[in-house]
């Protein structure tokens, strides 16, 4: 199990996938990312579409559509696909989940989780998509199990 949801999962491996297989200027089908990615083709539908919505995505509709990566979206910081999806509260909310917890009230938790956190939140912040999709290019990371 990752850290992030299934949702937020199936979002960034379609990113990398999309910015992968269109580097050159192609498109690719949603057939094709959800297979490329094993991912339910119709849950990946609703995450394209609030991707392409926030303009993380590209699309173009008819024969020879499909969704891609622009320039822009290759330089924005892994941080916004996670944010657009599960929005910020794994950078916010407390590690057990407690309602109240802070750092005038911790949970047993608090001062570690508070520290990965941030780690975690500032790696995302500095690395864009089209920095992992270099290391996707040379074989250095997967997007299958």
């Amino acid at each position: 199990m990752g850290i992030f949801s299934k949702t937020c999962e199936y979002a960034l491996r379609a990113v990398f996938f999309i910015a992968r297989r269109t580097v050159e200027g192609n498109r690719v089908g949603i057939k094709e990312i959800a297979s490329g990615i094993d991912s339910p083709e119709h849950f990946l539908a609703k995450i394209l579409q609030d991707l392409t919505r926030r303009g993380i995505v590209q699309s173009v509709k008819g024969p020879n559509g499909g969704f891609y990566l622009n320039q822009q979206s290759l330089a924005r910081p892994l941080i916004e696909v996670i944010e657009a999806v599960d929005g910020d509260g794994l950078f916010r909310d407390c590690g057990l989940g407690l309602k109240e917890c802070s750092s005038k009230n911790p949970c047993p938790l608090h001062s570690g989780f508070l520290e990965v956190r941030n780690r975690l939140q500032s790696m995302l912040e500095s690395i864009t998509i089209g920095q992992f999709n270099e290391d996707l290019n040379l074989g250095i990371v997967v997007l299958k199990k």
